[in-house]
């Protein structure tokens, strides 16, 4: 399944009214093996939303540390294939550009996204399954 930063960030700043159910979440998927797959663009998104939150540039660098060590998430390059895709899903779907390219990453390789993005959920049914933590 693709993750989206959404769910990251939530999982990782205890401020978030998203903070449990996605910290939950993701535990119960890495205990389990789950393969938790997202476009590269994820450190940026989530180095940059930790440490405008936290106000502490650092906590966004441990953020992407922490997730480059998770054994079971794989990063998906952003080439040709994914830019094309994701170029032709933010046009279809008006979609913003970072948005777009997890919509591509799941719906090239058929598997679910989870986000908490409501625009995402909402405007990418016809293309991938989408669902947010807990609802899987």
């Amino acid at each position: 399944m693709v993750v989206d930063a959404s769910v990251w960030v939530s999982a990782l700043v205890p401020q978030d009214v998203h903070h449990t159910r996605s910290r939950e979440w993701l535990e119960e998927r890495l205990r389990e093996g789950v393969l938790l797959v997202a476009p590269v663009i994820l450190l940026a998104e989530v180095a940059g939303a930790i440490a405008r939150r936290t106000g502490d540039p650092s906590l966004g660098e441990r953020a992407t540390e922490m997730i480059l060590s998770l054994p079971t998430l794989r990063l998906v390059p952003v080439d040709d294939r994914v830019g094309g895709e994701a170029a032709r899903l933010a046009a279809r779907l008006r979609l913003r550009g970072a948005d777009a390219l997890y919509v591509a990453v799941a719906s090239l390789l058929g598997v679910p996204l989870i986000t908490w993005d409501r625009e995402q959920q909402e405007r990418c049914q016809t293309v991938v399954r989408t669902s947010s933590p807990g609802r899987t």
